[in-house]
């Protein structure tokens, strides 16, 4: 049993996420954006958007992100979308903008080209 609960000790340190911002106009998510951070990642980040002037959703702090953390950005990037911006993404990690791609959903998420 003490093995066990070693083991779920260093997985709650893994599976670990936090919002943040680097400037106005950018929400930064780090560590692991998965199944298990998701939600929580999800209705701080809503929270964010929703009080916030915010256009960019940095990713470059991403340890680790799965499907869940693929609907975790959508879900924000539709939030941005009914305040009247559009979130583009920066920094993917290579296998999530991978998914993305499978998904067929990237366009909906990367930055737009400055004008």
């Amino acid at each position: 049993m003490a093995g066990t609960d070693a083991m779920a000790r260093a997985n709650a340190g893994v599976d670990a996420v936090t919002l943040g911002t680097s400037d106005r106009d950018t929400l930064v998510l780090s560590g692991a954006l998965t199944f298990a951070t998701a939600a929580r990642a999800f209705a701080e980040g809503s929270r964010a958007l929703e009080s916030g002037v915010q256009t960019r959703l940095d990713l470059g702090g991403l340890a680790r992100a799965d499907s869940a953390g693929l609907a975790c950005v959508l879900g924000l990037a539709a939030i941005a979308s009914r305040a009247g911006r559009r979130l583009g993404v920066v920094h993917w990690p290579e296998g999530l903008r991978a998914l993305a791609e499978v998904c067929d959903v990237e366009a909906l998420l990367d930055q737009p080209a400055a004008a």
